[in-house]
């Protein structure tokens, strides 16, 4: 029998990672932009985001809580309606969930490294 995929994880991790790219929109997309070669004076309306950081970097930690709650919290034990995941299965989640939270962090703290870099 075949055992089904829960996907709560995976849409966590998901938000976690949208909402990071929308809290450093401000500060990312113009250097991406500018490295990419594109310029213009409309680059600077990006830093309009900017107020919107603290609600995006509030949605992405509780994305990530969520995430972390389905990896490592009750949910991940067996539950009663569904059967287990595989050891190696949950493994390989916990390791991509740790590995999505550290580029995450790197997106959520740009706007305080940038300044070493330019």
């Amino acid at each position: 029998m075949k055992v089904p995929r829960d996907r709560s994880s995976v849409l966590a991790v998901a938000g976690a990672s949208l909402a990071a790219v929308g809290a450093s929109v401000c500060c990312v997309l113009p250097l991406m932009f500018v490295l990419l070669g594109v310029s213009g004076a409309w680059i600077s309306n990006l830093t309009a985001f900017d107020v919107w950081r603290p609600w995006f970097s509030a949605a992405t930690l509780l994305c990530l809580l969520a995430a972390f709650w389905h990896l490592y919290g009750p949910p991940s034990r067996c539950p009663s309606d569904r059967e287990c995941a595989e050891p190696s299965t949950l493994r390989r989640r916990r390791r991509r969930l740790w590995i999505a939270t550290g580029a995450i962090g790197l997106l959520l703290l740009f706007p305080y490294y940038i300044g070493w870099f330019v």
